[in-house]
């Protein structure tokens, strides 16, 4: 355990030049007077790691020492190397940088960690692609890219939902992918971080301007917290909405692929065959369209008033197709 804790504790400092005590306390999830013994072991060991006094000191590893991977463990070298698409990597063009990076370390891996990558690269394969995933880029993608890159501002025309599009001047902060779709993460001129869905963009213009980043701003820190403050806005807006039914075992396959983490399964299947089973939905209106999607592999238990209301939604169609052919 210490063994992980020297190398990850090498690893931070690497990564970012001089930490103090407290951050790689912090960072560690050990005591400062852990770290300090940590740091006595690493020299003692031969690692060129320092330690300097006053305002702008801390600790930090001499700049011409470069640590060699033979110091990873057999799990964490195979886990770098996993079997997996570069997904989003490749929407930013940088899936040959991608590949090209985890060939040169396949370079430097003595011989018996080269065999647990080939081992674990044969047995798991990671795809970040939701079903029925098509590769289509946004076309505003690579000038935002490079927006970011280079903390340019930007005008954009954002059509939000049920609302008329609007222009708006943003520091282009921040790029993410969430399940294949791409977001802008921008600065209103009050100060506001928004997030801002790719394809619900008009228009993009990369302005002259520059802008300042917040050293402060951490891009998995806000993605978190505007995440849960989505499915909050969500709950408050539309409820939570619970329902049992019973499924047809060649329809349960929907619930995986589209209903992830919304579905339960609550049991063994009936005399039939059928699959019990719980959802939880925005609202009955939402709930309603997925079961209406599996028409007669669905069968609602409860509530009533959603079967009620499945049944009405499919006598309206069945009225309207006889009205057209009458």
């Amino acid at each position: 355990m210490r063994a992980d804790r020297l190398l990850s504790l090498m690893f931070l400092l690497h990564a970012n030049g001089r930490m103090t005590a407290a951050d790689l306390s912090e960072q560690l999830e050990v005591s400062e007077r852990t770290v300090y013994r940590d740091i006595d072991a690493l020299s003692v060991a031969g690692v060129p790691v320092y330690t300097q006094q006053g305002i702008n000191g801390g600790i930090f590893l001499d700049e011409n020492y470069r640590i060699s991977l033979t110091g990873l463990s057999r799990e964490q070298v195979a886990s770098l190397f996993a079997a997996s698409e570069v997904g989003p990597l490749a929407d930013l063009g940088l899936k040959r940088a991608a590949e090209d990076s985890l060939l040169k370390l396949f370079a430097t891996l003595p011989q018996s960690q080269r065999q647990a990558v080939q081992t674990m690269r044969s047995r798991l394969y990671i795809d970040p692609h939701g079903w029925f995933h098509e590769d289509n880029i946004p076309e505003i993608l690579p000038p935002l890219q490079q927006a970011v890159w280079d903390d340019c501002q930007v005008e954009i025309m954002y059509e939000a939902v049920g609302d008329a599009p609007k222009t708006r001047v943003l520091d282009a902060y921040s790029l993410v992918s969430k399940s294949d779709v791409w977001y802008l993460v921008g600065r209103k001129e009050d100060g506001e971080f928004r997030s801002y869905r790719l394809s619900r963009l008009k228009t993009v213009r990369v302005l002259d301007t520059h802008f300042q980043r917040d050293p402060d701003f951490d891009l998995a820190e806000y993605w978190q917290q505007a995440r849960a403050g989505f499915l909050q806005e969500m709950s408050r807006l539309f409820g939570r909405f619970h329902a049992s039914l019973h499924v047809h075992p060649d329809s349960y396959w929907y619930f995986g692929s589209f209903l992830e983490g919304r579905f339960e399964r609550m049991g063994e299947p009936d005399e039939r065959g059928w699959i019990p089973v719980s959802i939880v939905m925005a609202g009955i209106e939402e709930a309603a369209m997925h079961i209406l999607s599996l028409g007669n592999r669905v069968w609602v238990d409860e509530p009533e008033v959603l079967r009620e209301t499945v049944y009405n939604r499919a006598k309206s169609v069945v009225d309207h197709i006889e009205t057209l052919n009458t």
